[in-house]
């Protein structure tokens, strides 16, 4: 362990980390398949207890990344610290975590008790402390009535409960979840991530979830690492990778909105789209001509029936409507820029928007995102 100390790694890495203190640590990670460079040299601290989230799109490494943690595909280079134990070459046999799949993978000639039971073998589990560990976790996962059924007897969200106390049986330190949710219907997705966050945050097992679903991601997670091509983008709490997104991609991935490129204007502080010229704070150090690329999200669009120039207002026309339950979201189009407006019902029905009608918009600037243009 003194040598897992005296690299840079911090003396937080220790066996006796609390609450808070960096239970997984991950150094410079990288991983090639032949040519292909999977991972680029990712480095991230997972603190104890934490819920965190590896979100993206397919093929960003964000599996890769857990398999390596797994031991299921080392990394090619890095280091991965659990608890102050270097793990990076060690077999997953002999790591402490526990994994549920996307599949589930239960033992379909297993019942619901002898699948949680099964990794509980050795000195470690005598007979009578096996079965009072299955008891309580069927309790846990509120299948106490299941016991005696076979994974084919229950349903996905069933099955999937199951899947998760095998995963706690042994309590590990550790717990990985590989897209857990995503062969689920949206109801059932939606009842069991927050059972499964409740159940983390009751255990105050670290938990490290995969997922491409940025609204699973955003809802259960205490801190989101946004990635993309190999690469980490952003690492930070649901809020900040949505408010305050550090790069285009992001921006463009977490959460809906319109993008389009513009200038920056004059006065400071301003930005043009064609001839639509709007205030932009995020605009104000940036140099006058420079590209850039923005997006504004449909909650930060302000819709009136009356033009109010001082407010930097510009006609819009409707394209399109939806009523989404509390929002209603309106589609709009100026000068070639197409963009969309969330509103209540109440005010939809004020403005007695309809396709072909116009409205007078305004982009909030305080909530304009604006990144430099790399065309």
């Amino acid at each position: 362990m003194g040598a897992a100390l005296d690299d840079g790694l911090g003396a937080d890495a220790g066996q006796n980390a609390g609450i808070g203190d960096p239970f997984l640590i991950i150094r410079d990670v990288g991983k090639q398949f032949g040519n292909f460079v999977a991972l680029e040299r990712v480095s991230l601290n997972v603190l104890s207890g934490e819920f965190v989230s590896f979100l993206g799109p397919s093929g960003c490494g964000k599996t890769t990344l857990l398999r390596a943690v797994a031991g299921l595909d080392p990394p090619t280079v890095g280091r991965i610290i659990q608890a102050g134990r270097d793990i990076t070459a060690l077999p997953p046999a002999e790591r402490d975590f526990g994994i549920v799949f996307q599949s589930y993978a239960l033992f379909p000639n297993l019942s619901v008790a002898e699948n949680i039971g099964y990794g509980l073998r050795g000195a470690a589990w005598p007979k009578t402390r096996r079965q009072q560990r299955v008891a309580e976790l069927l309790h846990l996962v509120g299948l106490a009535d299941q016991t005696v059924k076979y994974p084919a007897q229950l349903s996905g969200g069933q099955q999937q409960r199951v899947a998760l106390a095998r995963a706690l049986a042994a309590e590990p330190g550790l717990l990985l979840l590989d897209e857990p949710l995503s062969a689920l219907d949206a109801i059932v997705r939606l009842h069991l991530r927050q059972e499964i966050r409740a159940l983390q945050q009751r255990l105050g097992v670290t938990t490290i979830m995969v997922t491409h679903d940025q609204e699973e991601a955003l809802s259960v997670s205490d801190r989101i690492v946004v990635m993309s091509q190999g690469r980490i983008e952003q690492i930070g709490t649901p809020e900040e990778v949505y408010s305050q997104p550090a790069s285009a991609f992001v921006a463009g991935f977490i959460g809906r909105s319109a993008h389009f490129t513009a200038k920056v204007h004059t006065p400071s502080g301003h930005i043009a789209f064609k001839d639509l010229v709007m205030p932009a704070s995020a605009a104000g150090h940036l140099l006058y001509g420079e590209a850039v690329e923005v997006f504004i999200r449909p909650e930060d669009v302000e819709l009136t029936t009356t033009a109010d120039q001082g407010a930097a207002c510009f006609s819009a026309t409707v394209t399109g409507c939806e009523f989404l339950g509390p929002v209603c979201r309106i589609a709009l189009e100026a000068r070639g820029l197409r963009f969309e407006a969330d509103v209540p019902p109440a005010t939809f029905a004020e403005l007695k928007a309809h396709p072909g009608s116009e409205l007078m918009s305004r982009f909030r600037p305080d909530r304009l995102l604006i990144f430099p243009s790399h065309d």
